[in-house]
């Protein structure tokens, strides 16, 4: 069975910096590549970055690319998004995605 469980979000405040993380299990994680996604309120989910499977090649979407960096361990089935000076518009329910299955997400709430 698939799993993936993301942790770390709760109230951040704006220049904060929170690290996001992913834990897989149920399928051979080490060979696909990991994506965390955001969905704030009342808009669709959006692509926040990418990393290959080995964890050379990343790519960021350009709303968050030179603050939040995605990193990987494949010992440990997790995949990390650490998110700094995060700004309200960062505000989102924060979901890791890999193979074919989607975690249930970590809020995220940036306010002062």
């Amino acid at each position: 069975q698939v799993q993936l469980v993301e942790s770390g979000g709760g109230l951040v405040q704006p220049g904060g910096s929170p690290r996001l993380s992913c834990v897989a299990s149920g399928f051979p994680f080490r060979f696909y590549t990991m994506r965390w996604f955001r969905q704030a309120p009342g808009k669709e989910r959006e692509l926040v970055a990418e990393i290959s499977d080995t964890g050379i090649t990343t790519n960021y979407k350009d709303y968050v690319k030179g603050r939040f960096t995605i990193s990987r361990d494949n010992n440990k089935n997790t995949v990390y998004l650490q998110m700094d000076n995060l700004k309200p518009e960062d505000t989102a329910v924060y979901y890791c995605k890999g193979y074919t299955s989607w975690g249930k997400g970590t809020l995220v709430t940036v306010s002062s």
